[in-house]
C-alpha cells in the first residue's frame, strides 16, 4: 500500500515509522522545515533546546519504549527538579506530599483537605468524573480558599475567560498521569524525531518538509495529494492535522461529519525565551499564582539540565496558552520583551536586563484543545466516513491532555487499525 502521512509530529513520524516497518511504501508532508511539530527544538550551543519546555513522565510508558527501541535509552535521564508556586509575592515548594503538608499558604486542615482529595483523584477512573466541570467540582472539594490561592489563577492563566467551562477529566489527567521524577533526553527531544526521520528513510520512506498541503481530494480508488511543491497519488491518507484543518483539506468530507467533529475551541501556545548570564531562581517551574503577570508558568530550564549543555547559558522560558486571535501572537519579540522582563524583576528582584545575552521567540496553533463538558460527544473516530482517509490527532487523546507520550501512543493504535486486514482498504 502507498500511504500519505500528512504531519510530522510525533504522531505522524511514529505512524509513518510503523508503516515503513510493515512494508508499506510512506510519504510524510509536513509545512516545517524540520520534523517534530509542537516538540521540535532548535539549536542553543551544541544541543537541541525545545521551542516549547518539554519532559516526560514515569508513566509515559509510551515514549519511554520509544526512545529505547530508537537506541537513545542511555540519552534519558530522570531528576526530581523543584516545582514552586509564585503565591503573594513568595515562592512555595508544592511538588510532592511532603511539600503539600508543609505549603505555608494553607492551613494544616486545608492541606489535609487538598491532599485527600488529590489522592482520590489519583486512584479514581475518570468516567466519574464526566460530565462534571473542573472549578465548581474543585471548589467544592477543596474548599473555597485552597481554590481561590492556588487553583483559580492557574486555570484564569491558562484559560482566561473559559476557565469555568473546563471539564473535570481534564484536570484528572493532569493530576494523575504526572510523577514527581521527570525525564529529558539529554541533547533535546529533536533527537528523537530526528532519529524516526532516519529511519523511515532508511526503510524507504520520503520526507518533504517545507511543503504544505492544498487540497486532499479522492478520485475513482486513488487518493490525490495537491501541495505547493507538486501533486501525487496514494492509495490512503493519514491526517495528523487538527480536525478543523483536516476538514479544510477534504472538501468531500460529509456536512453531518463536519458537524458534529469540525467543532470546538483550541489555544496556541506561545513561548519566550531568554538566555542569561547568570541563575534567576532555584527552581525548575513557578506556577504564577498572583495577579497581573503576562505569563501563565516561569520555567528554569537550567535548574532542570545543566547550564554547561547549552555553552554556559542559563536559559528560563516565559509561556502562555492563548486564543489564536490574541494580539500576543503578533507582536515583535522586542514589544513582547519590553512588556515580560519588568515582571521578571517582580519574581527575583535582583534580575536585570542585561543579564539577558539572547532571546528567542516561539509560538504554535492549535496547541492546547479546549476540553469542556461535551467534548467526549465531538471526538472523531480514527477513521474517517471516507474510505482510506484517517484522522488522528491530540484532540483523541482524551480523558488524557496533549504531550509527546499520548501522541506516540495514538500513533501505536492508529496504525494497529489501519493495518487490520479489511478495515482501511478502499472500497469502490
Amino acid at each position: 500500500m502507498e500511504y500519505a502521512v500528512l504531519g510530522g509530529g510525533a504522531l505522524g513520524l511514529m505512524a509513518a515509522y510503523r508503516l515503513v516497518e510493515a512494508g508499506h511504501t510512506v510519504m510524510l508532508f509536513e509545512k516545517e522545515p524540520m520534523a517534530g511539530g509542537l516538540a521540535a527544538g532548535f539549536r542553543v550551543g551544541e544541543a537541541w533546546l525545545d521551542k516549547f519546555y518539554h519532559h516526560i513522565f514515569r508513566s509515559d510508558t509510551t515514549a519511554i519504549r520509544a526512545i529505547e527501541e530508537l537506541g537513545l535509552g542511555e540519552r534519558l535521564e530522570w531528576q526530581r527538579p523543584r516545582t514552586v508556586s509564585l503565591v503573594d509575592g513568595k515562592l512555595e515548594q508544592l511538588d510532592s506530599p511532603l511539600t503539600l503538608l508543609r505549603f505555608k499558604p494553607w492551613r494544616l486542615d486545608e492541606r489535609m483537605r487538598v491532599g485527600a482529595v488529590l489522592a482520590f483523584l489519583k486512584v479514581a477512573p475518570p468516567a466519574w468524573f464526566e460530565g462534571k466541570t473542573a472549578t465548581t467540582w474543585l471548589r467544592k472539594w477543596m474548599g473555597k480558599r485552597p481554590y481561590e490561592v492556588l487553583f483559580e489563577p492557574l486555570f484564569s492563566g491558562k484559560f482566561g475567560e473559559l476557565r469555568d467551562e473546563i471539564a473535570l477529566p481534564w484536570i484528572w489527567a493532569r493530576l494523575h498521569d504526572r510523577t514527581t521524577q521527570l525525564g529529558y533526553l539529554r541533547g533535546g527531544f529533536q533527537l528523537l524525531y530526528d532519529r524516526l526521520v532516519e529511519r523511515i528513510q532508511e526503510r524507504g520512506g520520503k520526507l518533504l518538509f517545507g511543503t504544505t498541503v492544498e487540497e486532499v481530494r479522492r478520485e475513482g480508488e486513488r487518493w490525490h495529494v495537491q501541495t505547493d511543491q507538486g501533486n501525487w497519488e496514494f492509495d490512503e491518507v493519514i491526517s495528523t492535522l487538527p480536525t478543523r484543518l483536516t476538514c479544510r483539506l477534504v472538501p468531500e468530507l460529509p456536512e453531518d461529519y463536519r458537524r458534529q467533529y469540525d467543532w470546538g475551541q483550541a489555544y496556541g501556545a506561545h513561548c519566550l525565551i531568554l538566555g542569561l548570564d547568570r541563575p534567576l531562581t532555584d527552581s525548575y517551574w513557578i506556577n504564577i499564582c498572583d495577579p497581573g503577570y503576562p505569563f501563565m508558568a516561569l520555567v528554569e530550564h537550567t535548574n532542570y539540565r545543566a547550564p554547561e549543555e547549552y555553552g554556559g547559558r542559563h536559559l528560563i522560558y516565559l509561556g502562555n496558552y492563548r486564543p489564536m486571535n490574541d494580539a500576543l501572537f503578533t507582536r515583535s519579540k522586542e514589544e513582547v520583551l519590553q512588556e515580560f522582563l519588568p515582571h521578571v524583576k517582580r519574581i527575583q528582584p535582583n534580575f536585570d536586563p542585561s543579564w539577558v545575552t539572547e532571546s528567542w521567540m516561539f509560538h504554535a496553533p492549535f496547541a492546547q484543545p479546549i476540553v469542556t463538558v461535551d467534548y467526549r460527544e465531538h471526538i472523531p473516530p480514527l477513521q474517517t466516513p471516507l474510505a482510506g482517509l484517517w484522522m488522528a490527532n491530540m484532540f483523541q487523546v482524551y480523558p488524557h491532555d496533549r504531550g509527546q507520550n499520548y501522541s506516540l501512543e495514538l500513533a501505536e493504535r492508529l496504525v494497529k487499525q489501519v493495518l487490520t486486514p479489511g478495515v482501511g482498504s478502499p472500497v469502490p
